[in-house]
């Protein structure tokens, strides 16, 4: 299959590229990982209802019909603090690393449902805090402000009134105007305080009516809550930390792959065991001065080989900068593998990979792997110019020895013609509407390429990407 590249100020005419000497096919991969456990997306929902219906039908089997205003006040207090208690667990589950949820939903989906679940969460503790307190002041026949000071005397209350502070904490500095103003260590020990306020959420619940009023409440209450955390310590502290003491993972090797971009080979011992699938990726944190505070989200650029994994990392900002600067035999703490970016979720024999700029890393990695006769897995890289392109002698490589197609289209982004418009795509690749796509690259160009993708015919349903930017 040839190896194009289309010009966005020459097109249509596709200028073939000088065809390179021939090149050593590339290694053989491991073999493959053994598949792991997923939970599908539509799975965990459903669940998240079910557990929510649960919840409800405890408060109403509970709950006492009565006219009076307050204890309708008091009715809705109780529904509503259960509600937030059950979706701080959800919370809490969905970003505890647990791999079958990790592997079958995606990173960055659950970033987007723990983000969204938030703002819920939030509206049913201020909705539950201002149902109690009304209720309170009507049942006393007080003021709010006197209400306000006596429900604090209770210690319960005022634990639920610091964990609701650090909810709201939370949330500020979660949006999107707040975060990118916020250092990323900041917005990470905020965000971790969120544990601390969920256990003092969980000291109020305990002594609330609807919980403690029955023994068999409080024990189902209680055992939700340690299952969660058990699962949050085990994979989010116990499983790496295991990992780094078996694999022992060192940087071997730091390679120039062009202009800002190094790939890093990372070696232990018995890293098959860790089941890494092509397009998954880490999260790395390298053992030196200026990167060992924070883990950095980077996918695998090539298959698992001799114990060696490999990423290759831009240089976009200060932690990206200085690990151009490792060194070999630094050691590295690598957690993972997480997402959900893998063969698994193909259904057509037809696949396009479609790449912009260091997007690559995990579709380089699934073109050499997916299986497939000629003509069945097609390439397109998007990139500014030829200087872009990473890693492009192995994907040349890789398309001569699989007879795959490999399109490169650059060109300015804000040019005259656009090679991801619908038009454009179904020219390149015959059969668009029939193809899964496989889409990583920055979130402008996926927004863009997913809407041409979905005009172009192409369902909902078989455009497979995962944002980094939520992983």
């Amino acid at each position: 299959m040839p190896v194009v590249t289309t010009e966005a100020r020459h097109h249509p005419l596709y200028v073939p590229l000088p065809s390179a000497p021939p090149t050593a096919a590339p290694p053989a991969p491991a073999p493959a990982p053994v598949p792991a456990l997923r939970l599908a997306p539509e799975r965990l929902r459903t669940a998240v209802v079910v557990g929510a219906g649960a919840v409800a039908l405890l408060w109403g089997l509970q709950a006492r019909a009565s006219a009076r205003l307050d204890a309708l006040f008091a009715t809705g207090a109780h529904l509503t603090g259960l509600l937030a208690g059950y979706g701080v667990l959800v919370l809490l589950l969905l970003m505890a690393r647990v791999p079958a949820v990790e592997h079958g939903v995606g990173a960055d989906r659950l970033a987007r449902w723990h983000s969204r679940g938030g703002r819920y969460v939030l509206g049913l503790i201020a909705a539950h805090a201002a149902l109690a307190l009304c209720g309170y002041a009507v049942h006393t026949r007080t003021d709010l402000v006197t209400a306000t000071g006596d429900l604090l005397s209770y210690g319960a209350i005022a634990a639920a009134t610091a964990g609701t502070a650090l909810f709201v904490a939370v949330g500020v500095t979660s949006a999107r105007a707040v975060r990118r103003r916020v250092g990323h260590e900041t917005w990470r020990a905020v965000h971790l305080s969120g544990l601390l306020a969920a256990a003092l959420g969980f000291v109020h619940q305990l002594a609330g009516p609807d919980v403690a009023g029955s023994l068999v409440t409080v024990w189902l209450w209680s055992m939700a809550h340690a299952t969660v955390g058990v699962l949050l310590v085990w994979y989010r502290i116990v499983v790496p930390v295991r990992a780094a003491l078996r694999h022992e993972l060192r940087v071997a090797e730091v390679r120039d792959e062009g202009p800002g971009v190094v790939s890093v080979l990372v070696q232990g011992r018995g890293v098959a065991r860790l089941r890494a699938e092509p397009g998954q990726f880490f999260r790395w944190r390298f053992l030196r001065r200026g990167l060992w505070a924070t883990a950095l989200p980077f996918s695998l650029s090539a298959p698992v080989r001799d114990d060696t994994l490999r990423i290759t990392v831009k240089a976009i900002g200060d932690h990206t900068r200085r690990i151009r600067r490792l060194r070999p035999g630094v050691r590295v703490l690598a957690s993972g593998p997480f997402g959900a970016l893998t063969a698994h979720r193909r259904t057509r024999r037809k696949v396009l990979l479609l790449a912009g700029g260091v997007g690559i890393t995990p579709l380089r990695a699934l073109f050499e792997t997916l299986p497939g006769g000629p003509g069945d897995i097609t390439l397109l890289y998007r990139a500014s110019d030829a200087g872009g392109l990473v890693l492009r002698e192995e994907l040349e490589a890789i398309a001569r020895e699989r007879q795959a197609a490999l399109h490169y289209l650059l060109g300015p982004s804000d040019g005259s013609f656009d090679p991801l418009a619908p038009r454009a795509l179904r020219n390149l690749v015959p059969g668009l509407a029939a193809h899964d796509v496989y889409l990583c690259g920055p979130p402008a160009m996926m927004r863009a390429a997913t809407a041409s993708l979905l005009r172009a015919g192409v369902p909902a349903s078989r455009v497979h990407k995962e944002d980094f930017d939520h992983a």
